[in-house]
């Protein structure tokens, strides 16, 4: 999360409704920089995800990197990058993977 921002929407957003929110124009100025990253993918916007998820250099950064350079079809980078996140390379759909990380990074928010 951003400095000096309180979770006040997203705390206890499920999946369902970070999905809903994607309806909005924006990402709201309360999600971290991995669930921002996320959204702005869903919304299309994968340069936009890509800047964001660079920006936060822990391992939920790092995991969104990876899912990003996995859906660009960049399986060395993405390797990288989940190895820095300390996950193995995704094995599942890349709907899944997010919906994975959006849920858990939602989960850790709480």
């Amino acid at each position: 999360m951003r400095p000096g921002i309180m979770p006040l929407i997203y705390l206890g957003m499920n999946l369902e409704e970070f999905r809903d929110s994607l309806a909005g124009d924006r990402p709201g100025e309360e999600l971290s920089l991995p669930l921002e990253a996320l959204w702005c993918d869903a919304k299309g916007e994968w340069a936009k995800a890509h800047e964001s998820a660079q920006q936060d250099e822990g391992p939920a950064g790092a995991w969104v990197h990876a899912y990003l350079h996995r859906k660009e079809g960049d399986l060395s980078n993405a390797a990288y990058w989940y190895q820095r996140a300390g996950k193995p390379p995704a094995g599942m759909s890349l709907d899944q993977e997010w919906a994975e990380i959006v849920s858990l990074l939602l989960s850790e928010s709480q």
